[in-house]
């Protein structure tokens, strides 16, 4: 899987990424010194961790589709906002809005910094 080259095809590429059921080309996605908010209020960093919540994330079986709200960036800086879901058939298995920090990389593809899955949920509590 090839990263994305601009900061707004983040999320399709999460998106596809998710999609291959594949934990390693997942993480690819992600810079993992960062941090992943795989549910509200349990926020993770490190390899380890990510990987843990990755793989939690692909047992839901279904298709993952993420639509961007916007993705805004200043220099090699981008906050984006999604709206998220996985699905199976006509049965939606999770859904949810997201706001994803990115960092380009020194060969100017980006990858994910701060995935939080859930950061744009009305009922949100910090």
């Amino acid at each position: 899987m090839n990263l994305p080259k601009r900061a707004e095809d983040a999320h399709a590429t999460l998106a596809a990424a998710f999609n291959t059921g594949d934990v390693a080309t997942v993480m690819n996605m992600y810079d993992v010194t960062g941090i992943i908010v795989p549910e509200p209020g349990k926020p993770v960093s490190g390899r380890e961790k990510f990987e843990e919540a990755i793989t939690a994330i692909l047992s839901v079986k279904g298709k993952m589709e993420i639509k961007t709200v916007y993705c805004f960036q200043t220099g090699n800086v981008a906050v984006g906002r999604s709206e998220w879901s996985i699905t199976d058939g006509d049965e939606v298995k999770i859904s949810a809005k997201g706001i994803e920090v990115m960092l380009q990389q020194a060969d100017g593809t980006w990858k994910i910094v701060v995935d939080h899955a859930f950061g744009a949920e009305a009922n949100l509590v910090a």
